[in-house]
């Protein structure tokens, strides 16, 4: 089975690398939950609103959140399609160390009969 990639290599670096920090994970779910602001994740974590903003960017320029200005605020919301299309290659990585699982199982299985 040969895994087939709808992002680019770049892409899929920029996911992981992004989903790699725990700061980053949180604001992906809190912003598929609802559109915040960038002042509002400040708020909710013990690091200055520049630190925010940095993660913010990094999950930015992976496509995994976008960031809107509404008036004086910059709304961050995260991308549902984007978090899918990684679960999608993490998916097909999965189907085949199942299917590597299965024809060590079979090899086991003719050794011992």
């Amino acid at each position: 089975m040969v895994v087939q990639q709808e992002l680019s290599d770049d892409e899929v670096n920029r996911i992981f690398r992004a989903l790699a920090d725990a700061t980053r994970r949180d604001i992906v779910r809190r912003t598929l939950v609802e559109e915040v602001s960038v002042s509002q994740l400040a708020d909710a974590y013990a690091m200055s609103f520049a630190a925010v903003q940095k993660h913010v960017a990094v999950l930015e320029e992976a496509e995994l959140v976008t960031k809107q200005r509404r008036g004086r605020e910059r709304m961050v919301r995260g991308d549902l399609a984007r978090i899918r299309q990684a679960q999608r290659l993490l998916d097909q990585f999965e189907q085949l160390w199942r299917s590597r699982i299965d024809q060590l199982d079979a090899l086991l299985d003719e050794d011992n009969h």
